[in-house]
């Protein structure tokens, strides 16, 4: 029996510690956190317009652009990844596969950007 304390008092200790540490972050934001906030970061943010006004109103469609454009270089990026860590056995194919994809990419961010998709004026 005293094996077996022994052979897992290590898990025991790291579940202790880790549940100290976890409880430290989540109680510590409520007693350290400053709690004045002021009427601008309180005020309503990415969509430009307030959450609880009609829901018929008016709105810009800007943002649902910004927020497609990002999405898809995000997209992007998740392609990059793979194809960065296989880069050695994708061969000549696979990196000029990836360079027309990155091609295409940049011919419609720049598309994106004469036709002024990212000025928020």
């Amino acid at each position: 029996m005293p094996s077996l304390i022994t052979d897992y008092l290590p898990l025991v200790v790291f579940i202790g510690i880790s549940a100290v540490i976890g409880l430290a972050l989540l109680i510590a934001p409520f007693l350290l956190a400053y709690k004045s906030p002021d009427p601008e970061k309180l005020s309503a943010y990415e969509c430009g317009f307030n959450a609880f006004d009609d829901a018929r109103m008016k709105f810009d469609v800007r943002f649902y652009l910004v927020s497609l454009l990002f999405i898809i270089f995000d997209l992007e990026v998740a392609f990059l990844f793979p194809w960065a860590v296989a880069f050695k056995e994708v061969g000549l194919f696979g990196f000029w596969s990836m360079m027309i994809f990155l091609g295409v990419l940049t011919i419609g961010f720049v598309y994106e950007w004469k036709k002024g998709a990212l000025e928020w004026d």
